[in-house]
């Protein structure tokens, strides 16, 4: 699970570098919204990779009830 996230930030940048172009005049041709789209998406994912890390390794199987367990 944790790999696919980091697939989706590749797919972005080969989305990102086929759709630039000079002569395009639609929206995805342009690089503002594609630096927009990835510098949003990319720290998500991260820490998104990280939830799943600790996830798995079952950080969370048991929560606190109460302050005193912290």
């Amino acid at each position: 699970m944790c790999g696919c996230y980091g697939h989706v930030i590749i797919f972005f940048s080969k989305e990102c570098l086929h759709n630039i172009s000079s002569g395009g005049t639609k929206d995805i041709n342009q690089p503002v919204p594609w630096i927009i789209i990835i510098t949003i998406f990319t720290p998500i994912a991260i820490g998104l990779m990280i939830f799943g890390y600790y996830a798995m390794k079952g950080e969370y199987d048991h929560l606190p009830e109460s302050s005193e367990e912290i």
